[in-house]
């Protein structure tokens, strides 16, 4: 065997040591890098809370539809809605602790639909405020109101209640509002979107909202403060027809609607 000369033979050497120092150096670089929780984003995050919830707000402003799906609890009960909601009126239902009924406005005209039990159980005002069970006839109306749609009347004082539910905008005013001072929170993700929460109080009293990091910074889910309730929104932008019942499926209720008890 020949032998190398001593030059060659350091030439040799010298190559896997540079190799290995040369890939330490690339595994140490690897494990020192953080990745960068705002790549690909719409870059909202970066921002300050105040800021993040007032991009949040004009983004719903701007906005001509969504849907906002949740529970809602307040004095009045807890409700369970599910409304597509845009500027020129709305469709969905609205479920409380004894009752269940959909909900449809197109511009000013509000339409009420329920079923029977909706109809026969709903209180009748006896005497003093008192309540009555319903009589053979509340049960024959309440057949022929049966998942039909009433039209409600704009004199009704359950009309302004009611057609408080198909406000696009009163509904986001109300449920998007954070009190105390509004701090960042973590990062999280709702329905596979990307989002950072800006929070209300400084722990979440005041509400915690979800900004979208992707695309436009819409507001994606909103937990009202003091466990009052927990709010969905998606389909933002996405149009849906609102076209008033037709005729045979419309009943005219003829005197004012029955409150219901909750």
């Amino acid at each position: 065997m020949t032998a190398l000369p001593p030059a060659s033979r350091a030439r040799r050497a010298a190559l896997p040591v540079a190799f290995c120092a040369g890939l330490t150096a690339v595994l140490t670089a690897c494990g020192d890098a953080k990745e960068d929780p705002d790549a690909g984003t719409n870059g909202v995050g970066k921002l300050s809370a105040t800021e993040i919830e007032s991009k949040a707000r004009t983004s719903a402003d701007a906005a001509r539809a969504v849907r906002l799906a949740g529970t809602l609890v307040s004095k009045g009960g807890t409700y369970k809605l599910d409304m597509r909601l845009k500027q020129t009126g709305a469709t969905g239902s609205v479920v409380s602790r004894n009752t269940t009924f959909e909900l449809l406005r197109v511009g000013d005209a509000l339409y009420l639909k329920a079923d029977a039990a909706f109809w026969s159980h709903a209180e009748r005002d006896e005497g003093e405020g008192g309540t009555a069970a319903p009589g053979e006839s509340d049960s024959q109306a309440a057949d022929k109101l049966d998942d039909k749609y009433v039209k409600v009347p704009r004199d009704d004082p359950s009309y302004k209640q009611l057609r408080g539910f198909t406000e696009m905008n009163v509904l986001l005013d109300g449920l998007l509002e954070l009190h105390g001072e509004v701090v960042k929170g973590d990062r999280d993700r709702i329905g596979g979107t990307r989002t950072i929460k800006v929070k209300g109080g400084g722990r979440g009293e005041g509400g915690t909202l979800d900004v979208s990091l992707e695309g436009r910074p819409y507001p994606l889910q909103f937990a009202r403060g003091g466990g009052a309730g927990v709010v969905v929104l998606t389909d933002w932008n996405v149009d849906f027809p609102l076209t008033a019942p037709a005729a045979d499926d419309t009943v005219d209720y003829g005197r004012q609607l029955p409150r219901t008890s909750d």
